[in-house]
Protein backbone atom coordinates (compact mmCIF):
# COMPACT_ATOMS: atom_id res chain seq x y z
CA UNK A 1 0.00 0.00 0.00
CA UNK A 2 1.45 3.56 -0.87
CA UNK A 3 1.01 6.65 0.71
CA UNK A 4 -1.36 7.65 -2.21
CA UNK A 5 -3.44 4.77 -1.34
CA UNK A 6 -3.78 5.64 2.44
CA UNK A 7 -4.65 8.86 1.48
CA UNK A 8 -7.65 7.53 -0.52
CA UNK A 9 -8.91 5.10 2.17
CA UNK A 10 -9.30 7.79 4.59
CA UNK A 11 -10.94 10.06 1.96
CA UNK A 12 -13.54 7.46 1.44
CA UNK A 13 -14.34 5.99 5.00
CA UNK A 14 -14.22 9.16 6.57
CA UNK A 15 -15.47 11.68 3.81
CA UNK A 16 -12.70 14.67 4.35
CA UNK A 17 -11.63 15.64 0.95
CA UNK A 18 -8.61 14.95 -0.77
CA UNK A 19 -6.43 17.80 0.51
CA UNK A 20 -7.43 17.26 4.37
CA UNK A 21 -6.74 13.66 3.85
CA UNK A 22 -3.32 14.03 2.46
CA UNK A 23 -2.81 16.79 5.08
CA UNK A 24 -3.69 14.41 7.74
CA UNK A 25 -1.35 11.70 6.45
CA UNK A 26 1.72 13.65 5.95
CA UNK A 27 0.95 15.47 9.72
CA UNK A 28 0.90 11.73 10.92
CA UNK A 29 4.19 11.02 9.04
CA UNK A 30 5.60 13.92 10.04
CA UNK A 31 5.15 13.45 13.88
CA UNK A 32 6.35 9.28 13.33
CA UNK A 33 9.89 10.88 11.62
CA UNK A 34 10.41 13.38 14.14
CA UNK A 35 9.45 11.36 17.12
CA UNK A 36 11.65 8.34 15.49
CA UNK A 37 14.64 10.99 15.15
CA UNK A 38 15.11 12.15 18.24
CA UNK A 39 15.62 8.37 19.49
CA UNK A 40 11.95 8.04 21.11
CA UNK A 41 9.98 5.02 21.00
CA UNK A 42 6.63 5.06 19.15
CA UNK A 43 3.88 2.76 20.85
CA UNK A 44 0.27 2.14 19.21
CA UNK A 45 -1.94 0.25 21.05
CA UNK A 46 -3.01 -2.95 19.01
CA UNK A 47 -0.62 -2.20 16.40
CA UNK A 48 2.95 -2.54 17.50
CA UNK A 49 5.97 -0.33 18.46
CA UNK A 50 8.20 1.54 16.66
CA UNK A 51 11.86 1.40 17.97
CA UNK A 52 15.24 3.38 16.91
CA UNK A 53 17.98 1.43 18.25
CA UNK A 54 21.52 2.01 18.29
CA UNK A 55 23.94 -0.77 16.53
CA UNK A 56 27.69 -0.38 17.15
CA UNK A 57 30.72 -0.38 14.56
CA UNK A 58 31.74 -3.93 13.35
CA UNK A 59 34.20 -6.09 11.78
CA UNK A 60 32.23 -7.40 8.02
CA UNK A 61 33.55 -9.13 5.41
CA UNK A 62 33.36 -8.17 1.68
CA UNK A 63 31.55 -11.79 0.23
CA UNK A 64 33.31 -11.58 -2.88
CA UNK A 65 36.63 -10.59 -1.82
CA UNK A 66 37.05 -11.82 1.69
CA UNK A 67 38.47 -8.57 2.64
CA UNK A 68 37.38 -7.31 6.23
CA UNK A 69 35.88 -3.70 6.14
CA UNK A 70 34.47 -2.25 9.25
CA UNK A 71 30.66 -1.66 9.00
CA UNK A 72 30.42 1.62 10.86
CA UNK A 73 28.12 2.57 13.72
CA UNK A 74 24.44 3.52 12.87
CA UNK A 75 21.02 3.75 14.18
CA UNK A 76 18.37 1.33 12.56
CA UNK A 77 14.49 1.32 13.07
CA UNK A 78 12.86 -1.51 14.14
CA UNK A 79 9.10 -2.98 14.37
CA UNK A 80 7.71 -5.11 16.64
CA UNK A 81 4.01 -5.68 15.93
CA UNK A 82 1.13 -5.93 19.07
CA UNK A 83 -0.19 -9.27 20.14
CA UNK A 84 -3.89 -8.05 18.45
CA UNK A 85 -1.94 -7.72 14.97
CA UNK A 86 -0.22 -10.99 14.96
CA UNK A 87 -3.46 -12.76 15.91
CA UNK A 88 -4.96 -10.51 12.56
CA UNK A 89 -2.68 -11.28 10.65
CA UNK A 90 -2.91 -15.43 11.49
CA UNK A 91 -6.29 -15.55 11.06
CA UNK A 92 -6.15 -16.08 15.55
CA UNK A 93 -8.78 -15.04 17.57
CA UNK A 94 -7.93 -11.70 18.85
CA UNK A 95 -6.40 -11.64 22.33
CA UNK A 96 -8.32 -9.28 24.56
CA UNK A 97 -6.82 -6.50 26.99
CA UNK A 98 -3.25 -7.50 25.88
CA UNK A 99 -1.00 -4.37 26.47
CA UNK A 100 2.98 -4.67 24.98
Amino acid sequence: MTKAEIIEQIYEKVGFSKKESAEIVELVFDTMKDTLEKGEKIKISGFGNFVVRQKRPRVGRNPQTGEEIEISARRVLTFRPSQVLKAALNGEPIPHEVEE
